[in-house]
């Protein structure tokens, strides 16, 4: 009896220790969580190219994050990291390739735009009284503005030295995971082991407190901001690696990321606590729950809900552990070392475990009988790509092809991730409708030397084999725009240009097409010409600007049709009687506008048909038959005239 008394003991206490250590790391349980899940959901998950996929699409928010750990700790935040990263890659780029500056000299002077950066952040925070939130957030503004200003809006290919920070180590070690392995080793010596990591913690703790202590709270925090700014450069280099150049609009939101992987990670907004190996797992946990919902073929629309809940889940479990009066994260004693120790084993035990358990689940599984299709868009905040996704989608179940689609948010990293994670899926076929021509070459290389065929859509691929590009000249489709408000206007008159997101490769080469066809007309003056990113919102905002300096403005040329309507919307009564208005795309609204007679013309791609076409090509290569290197889908101007036997 005291036997069996002593054995149930011993397993109540087993279970007991057990449920302690989950509960003393709340992040890393729900790493496992997920992990186990994912891995009984798809087959796909567990592969060693998935898995290290994995660790490559977090390398960047991790690095970010571990420099956003330390301006946490002590109770800041840092709005300015994503930003930062694109800025200190693009002064990479512009110095080494267009100014011939050595190399090794860029890399300097990336990481110094990085440090001067913080070092302005904690300036103004520690020495001008500005609550971190504001000046980080200008700095977020500045940032992204001198990156744009110093590419001209335009990427800028990286030099092949440093874009070996993208390749892999001895054919199977991402490079991008051994440098985040190397900051995250950084970041913990000095949160751990360093007198400005003490003073983090201090500071953190009670400002007031540390202060009266004699700790030199200001240059402290300019030290902490430096450190911020410096590891943002890493993140900024790191990213433009991979993409093999420096894009302007690179790491947009990626502030945010970081932030929830610290929070994630265990640490306080309120300050005082954080560790690095906490940021790791939040990076990781962000980082899975992208790569498997990709996997699962999730709704793009629905991939947001699901990744804020798991967010909002995972800080409520680590709230659950500070009220079970979980030791404080900042100073570990050696009690909670060998805690840790334990924990990180009991997590090497349930990885093992699940690999064999998959392994075994998913062994015998035979291929699906259905084709796979990958289709990765630029956005699908737009209407011209929801159509290009219905045209593909209604194809595929035509033809009987699973069909799974993504969403980048026009997020040109996102989107290479997106890529990465259908090639180590062995999808069957990719369609791409690349964010950015450039940024896309790299994933697709991957995805040809995997032997997947890639089909590109309305924006070709540089630097990259696909077996076809089925598109609309967007070049000539501006010519033709250009022409159409020009003749309207008889030659004569003033006119507005609304380009789109500035950096992508449809708002230059359809600027370059506006330029090109108002050559021959002389009489027409281009009094400004401004970027609304392809938003109905933003073309309604500039245009209102506009309209304040310009207000005899006789005609306005949008790059696509989101702009045109939100200009249409700006100029009220004077649109389509006064004031010409011609789009670009063809869309539903843009149509219906256009029969209205409130746009006067539309340039009109068809997108429906695109992505109907697209997936007819990628099951053609498929199949090992040759396909058409371009496709070319005639682009029409649709005016009130002919918009009624238009069908789109």
């Amino acid at each position: 009896m005291a036997a069996e008394t002593l054995k149930s003991t011993s397993g109540a206490g087993g279970a007991a220790a057990v449920r302690r250590v989950l509960l003393d790391n709340g992040a890393l349980t729900a790493l496992i969580v997920l992990v186990v899940a994912l891995s009984a959901l798809s087959g796909d998950f567990l592969t060693t190219d998935n898995l290290l996929n994995i660790g490559v699409q977090a390398a960047v928010t991790a690095v970010l994050a571990f420099g956003v750990t330390f301006v946490i700790v002590s109770a800041g935040i840092d709005l300015s990291v994503g930003s930062v990263a694109a800025l200190s890659a693009t002064v990479l780029a512009w110095s080494a390739t267009q100014h011939g500056v050595p190399v090794a000299l860029a890399v300097v002077l990336a990481v110094a735009t990085g440090i001067a950066a913080g070092l302005v952040n904690g300036f103004l925070i520690a020495y001008g009284k500005l609550p971190p939130f504001i000046a980080t957030l200008a700095m977020l503004s500045v940032g992204r503005g001198l990156s744009l200003v110093i590419s001209e809006g335009s990427p800028i290919p990286f030099p092949d030295s440093v874009s070996h920070l993208g390749d892999t180590l001895g054919g199977w070690l991402p490079v991008p995971v051994l440098v985040m392995a190397v900051m995250g080793l950084v970041a913990a010596f000095v949160l751990g082991r360093t007198y400005i990591g003490r003073s983090m913690y201090a500071i953190g703790g009670n400002e007031e407190a540390a202060r009266l202590s004699g700790l030199r709270v200001r240059k402290q925090k300019l030290a902490i901001y430096a450190l911020s700014g410096l590891f943002a450069a890493v993140a900024g280099v790191v990213l433009a690696a991979r993409l093999s150049s420096a894009q302007p609009q690179a790491a947009d939101g990626y502030e945010l990321d970081a932030i929830a992987a610290v929070v994630i990670g265990g640490a306080s907004l309120a300050g005082g606590t954080g560790k690095a190996s906490g940021t790791l797992i939040g990076a990781l946990i962000l980082a899975v729950l992208r790569n498997g919902l990709n996997l699962l073929n999730v709704s793009a629309f629905w991939q947001q809900v699901v990744i804020g809940v798991v967010i909002a889940l995972a800080v409520l479990l680590d709230t659950l552990r500070r009220k079970a009066g979980a030791a404080p994260v900042a100073g570990a004693s050696q009690g909670g070392k060998g805690r840790q120790a334990v924990t990180y084993g009991l997590a090497a035990v349930v990885t093992v475990a699940v690999v064999g358990a998959t392994s075994f689940l998913h062994g015998g599984s035979s291929a699906a009988a259905n084709p796979r299709i990958g289709l990765a868009l630029s956005t699908l905040n737009n209407p011209f790509f929801v159509q290009i996704e219905a045209g593909a989608r209604a194809e595929a179940k035509r033809l009987g092809v699973d069909l799974t689609v993504t969403d980048a948010q026009n997020d040109a990293s996102q989107q290479a991730n997106q890529l990465q994670n259908f090639t180590s899926s062995g999808v069957d076929a990719i369609v791409v409708n690349p964010v950015d021509s450039d940024a896309a070459g790299p994933a697709v290389r991957a995805a040809d030397k995997a032997d997947i065929p890639v089909i590109a859509v309305d924006r070709g691929v540089s630097k990259a084999q696909t077996k076809a590009l089925v598109a609309s000249d967007n070049v000539a489709g501006g010519e033709l725009a250009a022409k159409t408000i020009a003749g309207k206007l008889g030659g004569h008159g003033k006119i507005v240009i609304l380009q789109g997101q500035a950096g992508t490769s449809a708002a230059r080469e359809r600027a370059q097409g506006f330029a090109q066809g108002l050559k021959a007309y002389p009489g027409i003056e281009v009094v400004a010409q401004q970027p609304a990113d392809f938003d109905r919102t933003k073309g309604l905002d500039v245009m209102s600007n506009l309209l304040q300096a310009h207000p005899d403005v006789q005609g306005v040329i949008a790059a696509n049709d989101e702009m045109a309507l939100g200009a249409v919307k700006a100029l009220g009564s004077k649109a389509g009687k006064s004031v010409q208005v011609v789009g670009f795309d063809g869309t539903p609204d843009g149509l219906k506008a256009v029969e209205a007679g409130t746009l006067y013309a539309s340039v009109a791609q068809q997108p429906s048909r695109l992505g109907k076409i697209a997936v007819d090509n990628a099951l053609t290569a498929l199949k090992g038959r040759k396909t058409e290197q371009t496709v070319k889908v005639p682009v029409k101007v649709v005016t009130r005239d002919n918009v009624a036997g238009f069908s789109g």
